[in-house]
């Protein structure tokens, strides 16, 4: 057991070293912790958790490990075993679980409304635990089909220009979907599913005119929606059917000038009952650690250009005030009389932002 909480060559006890800043000295089965006490107090219940993860057969990688000092740190109260224990996909060909307490809250928002929103950027689990879910639900049989769907933007949604049959045009768009599918079940079996419509997968035009029964629901990418497509996705729900839609309002693909679906039903929908939210950030990132990093260097790059932006506006719209305040007191040196002065005339307003903006700023995707 000692082994495995240690980890290769110790390399968790180094880990937590690094991340909390505390020395670790093991002895066999005995760890000294040297350092403040706060920190001290932090590492010795990280170990305590992962210890009774791995009495529960669970192995302990690097990446599990930065995940339960996040959690311990930003909410010291928080039962490890209230987040992991839940499975989400039984049947599937892994256990599958959330690893931090975003994507918990996500599981839950899922599982209490009929419509569940996921926005975030890339690697925090928005579509693959929206497929565990479906799976689950199916496997429990809570529904009798899962439908997948995404916006074929890089086609223009005119699928018929490229080549080969509807399969074949289709396929390369879907793929992210049809990856996460067969990391759940066994491929044989999502193919006889996929090929009895139990699992559609098809791109958002082919959702048009349709009601969809009994059907665990999921849209992906919806940030390349229009406001039109959006609201047709939303308006096609039936009886005993749910939906949970995700998208990154930072990557929007859209032709210039086009609002997104997405930003527009999050502002509108906001306030509707049984439609629920989740808000992703950069540190949610469950992938490689460098993902995290990367997105984080775009967001301050993204800020920086904003700033940049908006500071000629300010300079601007400060001289032609000074100007117009010149104008003025020239006009009364004149014997002008009024009983109302005229105002100068107001200096140009700086850039506004569109809804796709707003909405990524406040998102702080």
């Amino acid at each position: 057991m000692a082994v495995a909480l240690y980890g290769d060559s110790e390399q968790t006890l180094r880990l937590l070293e690094r991340s909390i800043g505390v020395a670790i000295h093991a002895r066999g089965n005995e760890l000294q912790l040297e350092g403040e006490p706060e920190r001290v107090a932090l590492t010795r219940r990280v170990l305590e958790e992962l210890y009774a993860q791995i009495e529960k057969g669970q192995a302990v990688r690097n990446a599990d490990v930065r995940h339960v000092i996040r959690m311990l740190s930003d909410e010291p109260e928080t039962q490890l075993s209230d987040v992991y224990d839940n499975i989400l996909s039984r049947g599937s060909r892994k256990v599958i679980r959330a690893k931090n307490l975003s994507q918990r809250r996500y599981v839950d928002v899922i599982r209490k409304h009929d419509v569940a929103i996921a926005i975030g950027p890339a690697g925090t689990g928005k579509t693959y635990l929206a497929m565990a879910m479906a799976v689950a639900a199916l496997h429990r049989k809570e529904v009798s089909r899962i439908v997948l769907t995404r916006p074929a933007v890089e086609a223009g949604e005119r699928l018929g220009f490229l080549p080969g049959d509807l399969s074949e045009k289709v396929d390369p768009y879907m793929r992210p979907l049809y990856d996460a599918l067969r990391d759940m079940m066994d491929m044989e079996k999502a193919q006889r599913l996929i090929e009895r419509g139990t699992i559609e997968v098809a791109p958002l035009a082919f959702m048009r005119g349709r009601t969809l029964n009994d059907s665990f629901v999921i849209l992906d990418e919806a940030q390349n929606t229009t406001g039109e497509q959006m609201k047709m996705f939303l308006t096609r729900l039936g009886d005993n059917s749910q939906a949970v839609i995700t998208g990154d309002v930072t990557q929007i693909d859209l032709p210039g000038g086009t609002d997104s679906g997405l930003v527009e039903a999050t502002r509108i929908l906001k306030d509707v009952r049984g439609i629920g939210f989740q808000r992703f950030e950069a540190r949610d990132v469950v992938r490689h650690p460098l993902v995290q990093s990367i997105i984080q260097a775009y967001e301050r790059a993204g800020r920086g250009d904003q700033q940049g932006s908006e500071r000629p506006s300010r300079a601007k719209g400060a001289k032609a005030s000074k100007s117009s305040g010149a104008s003025n007191s020239s006009d009364t040196a004149q014997g002008s009389k009024t009983s109302n002065p005229a105002k100068g005339p107001r200096g140009p307003r700086g850039p506004r932002g569109g809804r796709g903006e707003g909405e990524s700023s406040g998102d702080g995707a």
